[in-house]
């Protein structure tokens, strides 16, 4: 038991109902402003739920938008304009600047022999990128020409020499297609136990209805041929995750778990954490890259886990604390040697 769960152990016998009878009416108050103190950072709240309402003033009357407009009217009209300490004449002091004229000097004119002459006269633009690159003019052609003419014995250069650097030109990547996954359907193989989905792929779709998804944990907790269930930017939050944990605790086929890129809190990675010490047969774990850090307990947890779970090879996330990574690094090490020695007998 990790001294994060031993701090909560003397909280769960505690009667709250108890405490509340014995509370005053001021402290019920103080109570009430405490449990209204929201995250004035978390976007996903409602501006009015981010902060408590902290007036205690009455309302004088209902409120009158057209009379207050005017009264802000007629206050702006009465202040009066404060003036300027120096007050602006338009006057320029000093001179204008006048750039000095520069002399071009004239350039020298530069002989060369004869036969190297009428080799540069009927060189192509190939051969001067060659003789520009071996000479180290590096800033007349691009970078691709410029390591082509070196690294490559033949001259292979068509694009010529330009006295501007030129940027490579590279092929635009295109965007990856829509995830075709039809989310009726999976449903309906995984309840049915097909032994031919092996695999859930709902990436990058993000208007699943939360009931669905519930429904689809449901049933993934008694199927028996899916190895691998990915929820990758899902816009999946707090509920899902308590429904994965629920599901990796009955489950003993699953061997891949991805939930990354997603809205899950420290609450729903804690319990999902706390779930796959339960299950032996998940392998991969990837919780990287939600919206919020899940902070250092969350982390400690996680280096816990694996310390705890030699069935774990594979984990994605990225730690902030040293001292997490490196318990978690030693546990990956340890882990994978394990499994190499299993697969050896």
């Amino acid at each position: 038991m990790s001294s994060y769960q031993k701090e909560l152990e003397k909280y769960r016998d505690i009667d709250e109902d108890e405490i509340l009878k014995t509370l005053s009416p001021e402290e019920l108050e103080q109570l009430d402003c405490e449990l209204q103190e929201m995250d004035p950072e978390n976007m996903l709240l409602p501006a009015g739920l981010r902060q408590r309402d902290q007036t205690k003033k009455s309302p004088t009357g209902p409120l009158d938008r057209e009379a207050l407009l005017q009264y802000l009217e007629q206050q702006a009209l009465e202040v009066k304009e404060r003036d300027d300490l120096v007050p602006f004449t338009g006057e320029k002091k000093g001179k204008p600047y006048i750039q000095p004229k520069r002399e071009i000097p004239v350039e020298e004119q530069v002989t060369l022999e004869p036969e190297l002459e009428e080799a540069l006269a009927h060189a192509t633009d190939a051969e001067m990128c060659d003789i520009a690159a071996i000479l180290g003019m590096y800033t007349l052609m691009s970078n691709k020409q410029y390591y082509d003419a070196i690294c490559s014995g033949e001259i292979c250069n068509t694009e010529g020499i330009s006295s501007v650097v030129q940027p490579d030109k590279y092929k635009p990547v295109p965007d990856e297609p829509p995830n075709p996954t039809n989310i009726e359907e999976i449903l309906k193989s995984v309840r049915s136990n097909d032994k031919e989905v092996e695999e859930v792929n709902l990436n990058n779709i993000q208007d699943i209805p939360i009931p669905m998804l519930t429904e689809l944990c449901e049933a993934m907790k008694t199927n028996t041929h899916v190895r691998s269930f990915s929820l990758v930017a899902t816009r999946s939050g707090d509920p899902i995750a308590n429904a994965v944990a629920d599901m990796l605790r009955e489950n003993r086929s699953l061997q891949s778990l991805n939930i990354e890129s997603n809205f899950i809190s420290s609450t729903g990675l804690m319990a999902v954490l706390k779930a796959v010490r339960e299950n032996a047969t998940l392998t991969e774990l990837r919780v990287d890259n939600q919206r919020q850090w899940p902070g250092d307990a969350v982390e400690m947890e996680m280096a816990t886990v694996l310390e705890q779970c030699p069935s774990i090879v594979r984990f994605g996330y990225h730690f902030t604390q040293q001292g997490p990574r490196a318990r978690a690094a030693q546990a990956m090490t340890r882990n994978n040697e394990l499994r190499r020695q299993q697969k050896k007998r």
